[in-house]
């Protein structure tokens, strides 16, 4: 399944939360998309319980299902508890720091970020979205006028959104330090990552 690029208030009201920036159309309609309005729905099975979390998360990280599973196979062959390890990685993507930096509005954006050229990762220019940031590598804005400008721009659209304790941030020189890999209390915490284990373990 390639990455979804279509309407975001459909999965929005499909999940029933934000999971793509929300939008007034979603604050008018929560319920799930449909020209009848809310339904009553059957009881889910426990495999459809999994794929909803799955798609969740999925749709959260702007993932194909291809890069979904080879990022929980990766987690699966590493040594600790399998669930914690799969979220530490997606967290750890360079786009989704660029996006709790602040640098970017959402993921989505953030991916386009680093796509475009924007980033340097430890003195070079990196423009893969999918980039595993290890611990004591500094991230910098391009010293280019559109990079810094677009940044800014981001930055101060996004005060209200707290960096989190395992980035420092100078925000004056639009550079960033990881300090430490996320623990578990610090990634997606909306989301029951035993049932997306469950889920691929079948």
């Amino acid at each position: 399944m390639s990455r979804y690029t279509g309407p975001t208030t459909r999965i929005n009201r499909r999940f029933g939360r934000a999971i793509f920036a929300p939008t007034k159309a979603f604050e008018r309609k929560p319920p799930p998309p449909g020209q009848h309005g809310p339904r009553l729905r059957r009881k889910l099975s426990d495999y459809a319980i999994g794929l909803n979390e799955k798609q969740k998360l999925r749709f959260m990280y702007g993932m194909t299902e291809k890069q979904f599973r080879l990022t929980f196979e990766k987690a699966k062959n590493q040594r600790g508890v399998t669930g914690e390890i799969f979220l530490q990685l997606l967290e750890s993507r360079l786009d989704s720091v660029i996006y709790r930096l602040g640098f970017a509005k959402s993921r989505s954006a953030a991916r386009q970020f680093v796509g475009h050229g924007h980033i340097v990762v430890n003195g070079k220019k990196t423009d893969i979205s999918s980039f595993i940031v290890k611990e004591g590598d500094e991230i910098e804005v391009r010293e280019r006028t559109s990079s810094r400008q677009l940044a800014t721009r981001c930055m101060d659209e996004s005060q209200a959104r707290t960096v989190p304790e395992w980035l420092t941030l100078n925000a004056d020189a639009l550079k960033a330090t990881v300090n430490r890999l996320p623990n578990s209390e610090e990634t997606e915490s909306s989301i029951n990552v035993q049932l997306i284990v469950e889920y691929y373990s079948r």
